[in-house]
């Protein structure tokens, strides 16, 4: 069971995925408005967001710019819009999935599983501190270092990088990428992989670290 909280101005889709979730035994908190879901994020300590975009006032994006500022809490934007570089924004803002209304409550609910799977800690790596040149992931207290200067990453950012740092400099393709760092989904594109992999570069870089490399044709390696 999880604790989810729900954000949509909609009533009755609130009502309707309330109910799903529920009866795949999650405890549910609604809220109807940006600012009612900064509150509760900040005083409940959900274990996961499902966060409509399009809401009056503050809107999904800008709570999840806000919240990102602190918190690492994994995020599944809901939307009425499917045009891709709306996906992507959501996804490059630090979101974990997105999913385009109308949607099933099956479906829902399968991507609220796999979020949640995926976030879970999980070692995929026989010692708990991963080094390569002044970049290191202590996957035990998921933190992240580029030398002195600690990066934050969401979990599905760390898990990532973490499979990268396993084997410096080998290739590893978009596939495989997808079925090590993101465990049990069938619901990931190249499109949000590479929307991921984006955010870990821009944040290395701030940290002071150029690690990742793009292999045109293959996927993405670290650099040794």
């Amino acid at each position: 069971m999880a604790r989810i909280l729900l954000v949509d101005d909609d009533p009755h889709l609130r009502e309707v995925v309330r109910y799903a979730l529920q009866r795949a035994g999650h405890e549910v908190r609604e809220e109807a408005d940006g600012a009612k879901a900064l509150s509760a994020s900040a005083s409940w300590s959900p274990d996961l967001l499902v966060l409509d975009v399009q809401m009056p006032e503050i809107d999904g994006l800008e709570v999840c710019r806000q919240l990102r500022q602190t918190s690492q809490v994994p995020i599944l934007f809901l939307s009425s819009r499917g045009e891709e570089v709306d996906r992507v924004l959501g996804l490059e803002m630090g979101g974990d999935d997105y999913l385009t209304k109308p949607f099933s409550p099956r479906e829902l609910v399968s991507r609220v599983k796999a979020v949640l799977r995926r976030t879970q800690p999980a070692p995929v790596a026989p010692t708990s501190l991963l080094i390569n040149g002044d970049l290191k992931l202590d996957t035990e207290a998921f933190r992240c270092f580029c030398g002195e200067v600690e990066v934050a990453l969401t979990v599905t950012e760390f898990r990532i990088l973490q499979v990268l740092m396993r084997r410096p400099g080998r290739v590893y393709p978009r596939a495989e990428l997808v079925d090590l760092a993101y465990p049990g989904t069938h619901h990931v594109s190249d499109r949000t992989l590479d929307s991921h992999v984006r955010r870990i570069r821009q944040k290395l870089r701030e940290g002071g670290a150029d690690a990742i490399e793009t292999v045109h044709g293959l996927g993405f390696r670290l650099k040794q």
